[in-house]
């Protein structure tokens, strides 16, 4: 992985479909995705579709956003798992994302410092490049968890029954 580049980025996606194709996503040097309307909107419910899509690049930005966050503050972490809710709502008569909840579960090594580990989150969340370009609002729910510290072993010998 290289070093970050000058802004400002652009970055190019394709999207092409025929009446009754899914839509195909492709993007340089990417692997394609076949897209489709949710379920929602009288879609099969089983493809990736523009709703499903944005959540995710809520989430992955998220996790990605904490990883270098984390990085920089020297947070010593084993495990970060994000749920995405996205709210699609009508506003002033026009449909649109309302509201996206980051559910974000850290998890420490043991000893870790879990002030630390929502000190990391909440910084996350205020750089997260793809939060902060949504009209929605973002709202961020955490836990941390450190792991136990590790039992003491005792080794007992075996002793010979006469």
């Amino acid at each position: 992985m290289s070093g970050l580049k000058p802004l400002p980025h652009v970055y190019t996606v394709s999207a092409s479909a025929t009446p009754d194709s899914d839509v195909e996503l492709t993007s340089p040097r990417l692997p394609f995705l076949h897209s489709a309307p949710p379920v929602e909107f009288g879609g099969p419910g089983d493809r990736w579709s523009p709703e499903t899509l944005l959540a995710a690049a809520v989430g992955d930005c998220f996790v990605l956003t904490f990883r270098a966050v984390a990085r920089a503050m020297k947070l010593p972490w084993t495990a970060l798992r994000c749920e995405v809710a996205g709210t699609l709502d009508r506003v002033e008569r026009v449909a649109r994302f309302t509201d996206f909840v980051v559910s974000a579960q850290l998890e420490l090594p043991s000893g870790g410092n879990a002030d630390s580990g929502y000190a990391v989150l909440e910084k996350a969340k205020q750089n997260c490049l793809v939060s902060n370009s949504l009209l929605a609002s973002s709202h961020l729910q955490t836990a941390v968890h450190v792991a136990p510290a590790e039992p003491a072993v005792i080794e007992l010998g075996n002793r010979a029954s006469a």
